[in-house]
Order: structure tokens, then sequence, then C-alpha cells
């Protein structure tokens, strides 16, 4: 019986033991979860269109996002949760609908964020795009109205000799925005910190003077002030630097690989759809798509030894089967009335104002699109409108084009058909003007034939190296390449368009001293300028006035949309597809203009002929070509000669 009473107690207090064990592990291991976006890019409004979205029902409309939907979602998260919940989101928060128009004043989406329940946020390349100035203004104006998420920047740069970054290195200087913060949830302490990647510096030319310091080195330093001064358990990134399927230039990933000490990075600036985190040695990656279509709800665990395991992620799509927040929804609806008074109403435009309609979608592509030559058209159009002097020939436009990184947006047909104002917008929506007037203004330059050419080995020969942002829509031209061909000389024929809507060949030789003129945004042009600096000179492109002589400051040749006005009244990139849909027909007598059947189809504005015929490879060539061409005749004669001499000597003896 003795024996029995002693078993029994032996092995009920085992199990206690173990219980005790293991309670106290799991007590041990904390729970938390980072709900994140990236890139929402002032896209409030589900789309697209606006008009279909329909935020006070549900399953009853195809639009995705929409900032009301995504408040919903974050809110039901943090429902189901005991352990705490963060809100972050990795920058780009700007630019890209109606609403950032009146961001200086209202700063529309900072103070929605912090309404939304955001506690951090990072700036991307086109928070800098009102300059550092128009930054200001925004931080500023957050302040003094509803607030905003703490914004952290690490690698942003300021320059003590010029002046124009002044005030917003002040905002720095007062916390506006810190290099980094640390928050404490539930005991663990975190440590954040904010960057801004290569890719994106450079695409943010109007963030001049401030320059950004290399992501590697600042997230060393910020690693190191976190863990050993800040004594952190975690430490977090936000980084505007984003991920590429080529792993040489996917800069989050060699981030992770490069810095150690980095749990979580929080990515953006690629709109990549990241389903499934990405884990490089102990640090995990996530990326929730872009425009605020979908929202990243990442679970973790930190152990007593503040090790962070990845526990589950959602990539939460946020569609009509959410309904959207009332007050979120009201706000928007406040913030609509604004753009229509300060926007709007002196264009005599409303914000759901019907201007066309269409039965196809026209959709943005790396290659030749019917919204890329509708938009470059219309640019062309309504600048020789007010240029063009039929007395001078020399004055006609005769080349527009238009990235591809400028172009923000589709416009789909939708439920209706119909489009809308804000949906139109959408597709230039970007810049400031040099007389600080909201969105770029278009300027007019000439160029020398052969520096056409060279502007066309730009879609050609760097957008596959560089990125989708790079490829351009054209207008007045067509144009054939080779992309077997040697680097920056694959094009092969260019066609220019003629009075009559005939096409006849550009002789693209130097000896055509001819000067043509061109049309683009400020921000466009201003590429022009640099293209030669990272291409070794090969493809420098200096814009000229009509004379020939160099324009040292673009900002002198912008178009006057009201000659009769005093000054120059800048021509907007968005305003000219208002106007231009204005020559459209109403052939069904409805009252509102078609978008013709036209841009529903290629119009061979590229044509891609690959061919690897040496003829083909060589004809016509310039130095590049022909340097590659005698270097493989020498390779080649080098492997002849270095097989041909063993083989002699073998035969030699054998004899």
């Amino acid at each position: 019986m003795k024996t029995k009473r002693f078993v029994l107690f032996t092995l009920l207090t085992t199990l206690l033991v173990l219980f005790s064990i293991s309670t106290l592990a799991i007590a041990q291991e904390k729970s938390l979860t980072i709900l994140h976006t990236n890139d929402l890019h002032s896209h409030l409004l589900g789309h697209s269109p606006n008009r279909d979205y329909t935020p006070g029902t549900t399953d009853d409309d195809e639009t995705l996002g929409g900032w009301a939907r995504l408040v919903t979602a974050i809110k039901a998260e943090k429902a189901i949760r005991t352990n705490p919940v963060l809100v972050l989101d990795a920058g780009d928060f700007l630019m890209g609908t109606l609403f950032h128009m009146i961001s200086r004043n209202e700063a529309v989406e900072l103070a929605l964020m912090k309404e939304m329940g955001y506690d951090l946020t990072t700036l991307g390349n086109h928070e800098f795009d009102l300059k550092p100035k128009g930054l200001s203004r925004i931080l500023r104006s957050a302040k003094s109205k509803e607030g905003m998420p703490q914004i952290l920047a690490s690698n942003v740069i300021f320059d003590p000799n010029e002046e124009a970054d002044d005030t917003l290195e002040e905002d720095f200087e007062e916390g506006l925005v810190k290099s980094y913060v640390v928050l404490e949830r539930d005991g663990i302490r975190i440590g954040f910190f904010g960057l801004i990647g290569a890719d994106a510096a450079e695409v943010a030319p109007f963030a001049w003077p401030v320059t950004f310091g290399d992501i590697i080195e600042t997230s060393k330093e910020m690693v190191k002030i976190l863990r050993e001064e800040e004594n952190v358990d975690i430490v977090i990134c936000l980084s505007h630097s984003g991920l590429s399927d080529n792993v040489e230039k996917s800069e989050d990933e060699i981030l992770a690989k490069e810095v150690s000490g980095i749990d979580i990075i929080i990515s953006g600036h690629t709109h990549t759809k990241l389903n499934t985190p990405i884990q490089i040695n102990n640090t995990i990656i996530v990326q929730a798509w872009a425009y605020g279509r979908a929202l990243g709800v990442l679970d973790i665990t930190v152990d007593e030894n503040n090790v962070v395991s990845l526990k589950d992620y959602n990539l939460l799509e946020i569609n009509d089967t959410i309904k959207g927040d009332e007050k979120i929804i009201r706000l928007i609806k406040e913030k609509e009335k604004i753009v229509e008074r300060d926007v709007l109403k002196g264009l005599g435009l409303k914000f759901f104002q019907t201007v066309a309609e269409m039965d196809f979608d026209l959709i943005l592509k790396t290659e030749e699109t019917g919204l890329g030559n509708m938009l470059t058209d219309a640019t062309r159009w309504a600048v020789n409108k007010r240029v063009y002097d039929p007395a001078d020939p020399s004055s006609k436009v005769r080349l527009s084009f238009q990235s591809n990184g400028v172009i923000r947006s589709n416009i789909l047909k939708g439920k209706t058909g119909l489009v809308g104002v804000s949906d139109l917008f959408r597709t230039e929506p970007l810049g400031i003007g040099v007389d600080d007037t909201m969105s770029y203004p278009l300027l007019t330059f000439y160029l020398y034939a052969y520096e056409i050419k060279k502007a066309m080995e730009v879609p050609t020969s760097i957008f596959p190296i560089k990125g989708s942002d790079y490829y351009l829509q054209i207008s007045g031209l067509k144009v054939t390449y080779n992309p077997k061909r040697m680097i920056f000389d694959r094009v092969t024929e260019i066609l220019i368009e003629e009075e009559d809507g005939s096409f006849v060949p550009l002789d693209y030789s130097s000896s055509n001293k001819e000067l043509y003129k061109v049309t683009s945004n400020y921000y466009n042009s201003s590429f022009i300028k640099v293209v030669g600096s990272f291409t070794n000179n090969i493809l420098t492109m200096v814009p000229k006035d009509k004379d020939g002589n160099p324009i040292e400051d673009l900002s002198t040749v912008r178009v006057d949309a009201d000659e009769d006005t005093p000054g120059i009244q800048e021509l907007k990139d968005w305003e000219t597809i208002f106007e231009y849909i204005e020559t459209f027909e109403d052939s069904d007598g409805d009252g509102i203009k078609e978008i013709p059947a036209k841009y529903n189809q290629l119009e061979g504005r590229y044509v891609a002929e690959p061919s690897l015929n040496p003829f083909k490879l060589l004809k016509g060539g310039n130095y590049l070509t022909w340097i590659a061409f005698f270097v493989l005749l020498i390779a080649i004669g080098l492997f002849s000669l270095i097989f041909y001499i063993p083989v002699k000597i073998i035969r030699k003896k054998k004899k």
C-alpha cells in the first residue's frame, strides 16, 4: 500500500513539475502582431473606377482598397487578439490621387492614418515630390490639425550650405521625423528605424538638396544604437527600398544578408504582392502590394532569449467583403468637398463628374499601350495648340514622351463604362511646378535626330536593366528595334509623323543638323539631362532652344497655358487629357464623349524585330557595336590560336 502511494505521489509530482516547466516556457514566450501597408499613394478610395466603390455596403462591387475598408480590417485584426498589435507603414503614403492636391494645407493622408491607428511610418521617395519645403508644409499642417503617426527616416542627409532644406531640417530637429524610436509592448522593447533605398533615392530628383545615406551603413549604425544603447529586445526596419526578382537588385534582401540584428523588415517601394514572408538568416521580410489593396498581418513570437519566430502570416485583400468604417467614410467625404473647392472649381469640374465613356480597359504595360498612346497624344496636341505657328514649321512639336513611372493608374470601364474626373486624374497625378503649384508642368525643347535616337534607346536598352519606370510611351514616332543587338544601339529605324499623318524615315545620322521640337513634363525632361551620367555619357542628350543653344535652366521653357494672362500659367500634365477628350466624338448623342476605339489597339509605335542575323546585328551600328564586333573577332582569333597550337604540337609528336 505504501509502495502504491509512493508511486502515485512520484507520478503526480513529476506531472506537476512538467506542467510548471511547460507553463513557465509558455509564459516566457510572448506574441506580437504587426499589421502593415506600404505605398498607399493617397488612394483613399477603392478603385477602379472610384464611382464603383461602395464602402457602406458589401458584396456589390469589384473595387479593391479604400481606407474606410482598411481601417475596418485593422480594427477586426486587433479585436481577435489579446496580444499587442502594431500598425506600421513603409512609406509613399503621398501622391497619386486628387487628395494629395490639398495635402500641403490639409495633411489629408497623415491625419487619416493617425485616425486609423497607425503607430509609425517612414518617408518614401514620393514624399519628396513636393520638394523639402512642400514636405515640411505637410508635416506642419499635420501637427497643427489632427496629428500624425510618428515618422521615421534614418538616412536623410541635409546640406548645410543650402537653404532649400532648412525648414525640413528644423522639423527633424523638432522630432516630427526621428531617426529611430523605441516602443514597449507587453514588456518587449522594440526598436524601429526607417530607410530610403538607392533606387528610391535615384527617382527622387526633387529631394534636392537632401541626399540619402547608404542603407547598409545606416542600418549597422541604427542596429548598434538600438541594441547596445537602447537595449531593445527586437529591431524592426521600415524600409522604402524594395524587392526584386533579380536578387542582385533586391535591396531589402541584400540588407537582410549584410546587416545582422534586424528581426523584421517592413518593405515598400516596389509594390510587391508578397504572399509569403521572405526569411534570410534571422530576418523576416514582408511587403503588402500597394494602394491599400492589401493588409499584411504578421504574427510573431519572442522567446525568453528575444529570438523572433514567424508564427503566422496572412496578406488580407481589402475588397468588397469588408464594410467601410463610417467615421472614415464621412471624413473622406469632407476631403472630397475641399478638393472640389480648392482644385476643381476653377476648372469647372466635380470630383465624380463623368467626362468620357468607354467599352474597353486601358491598361499600362511595359510595351506600347493604348493608355500611353492616348496620354502622349493628348500632351502633343495640347502643347501644339499653344506653341505651333504654321508660319514657322520648326515650332511644331514632333515628339511627346511619357515614362511609365509617372503614369500611375489604369483606366477601367468598371460596371458603367463611365470615366470620372478622379479616375482620369490618377493617370498623371504627380509632381509640383516651378511656380509652386501642384503637378508637373510641361516643357518644350529641341533635340537633334541622333539625340532622339538616343532617347529611344532608353525604353529598348535602359528599361530592361533599370525597370519598368524607364519605359517610354511616345507620340509622333514609330520605332523599330532589335533586342538582340548591342546595348545602347538597338534602335534600327525611326519613322516620324508628318503634317498629313503619314510617317517617313528619320535621318538620325550625325550629319543631320535639323532640330526637332519635343515636349514632356518637367520630371521626365530633367531625366533626359541626366541619362548620360549613368550611361558613361553614351546616351547624353542636351535640351536646346530653337537656335541650338543648350538650355541650362529647364524652367525657362515651360509651356504657358494662357498667354493672355501676365506671367507663365503652367500647363499641367494632367490637364491636357481633359482638354484632349473634348475633341472626341459623341456618336450616340448621350452628351458624353467616347474614348476612340483606336486606343483599344496597338499602332506599331514600337516594333521589335529580334534577329541574330550578323547583317542585322551590324547594319548602321554605332561605335559600340563595332567595338564589340572587333573584340569578338579578336577573341575568336585568340581562341583559335590557343586551340590550334596545342593540336599542331600533339600531331607533330604523333608523327
